[in-house]
């Protein structure tokens, strides 16, 4: 049974490559993805389309990941954002919380831990996910809580 409603996860980075294998781990277990190779692209997506979650590179030409978010925020102040980067240091972990990232990502990423880490925000920010056809929360998975249907 398909989800009725899949979340929608906006993926921001000027790799091609790290798009799609991003895009390769979310699909298939349900969840609408909307590739940006760009900042700006992000914030025209963002504007344009429902998204649910933004996963932004930190490193890309013309607006960084905190800069895109920056943007991001001005047309949803409560979206939640996740942040991959293969350059994590102190002063860009205290920048990030401050900007209310909910994580940092290392790169290359595995795909438990960005999964289970979407699983995470999804649920904190909407509520219990559920298994498309069962009624009982699992957090290996994602998609809309199927109950009020």
């Amino acid at each position: 049974m398909k989800m009725a409603k899949p979340y929608s996860i906006l993926i921001t980075d000027d790799d091609p490559g790290c798009r799609e294998v991003l895009r390769d781990i979310f699909e298939p277990e349900g969840y609408r993805t909307l590739l940006a190779s760009s900042g700006e692209e992000a914030v025209d997506i963002v504007r344009e389309e429902p998204v649910h979650l933004v996963l932004l590179d930190m490193h890309m030409p013309k607006l960084t990941g905190l800069e895109t978010l920056e943007l991001v925020r001005q047309i949803n102040n409560l979206l939640p954002c996740i942040l991959i980067t293969a350059d994590s240091n102190e002063a860009l972990m205290r920048q990030a919380f401050r900007a209310r990232v909910y994580s940092v990502i290392p790169k290359p990423v595995s795909k438990n831990v960005v999964l289970y880490t979407v699983v995470r925000v999804l649920v904190r920010v909407y509520g219990n996910l559920l298994r498309p056809g069962n009624s009982k929360p699992d957090v290996a998975l994602g998609g809309p809580d199927q109950s009020a249907n």
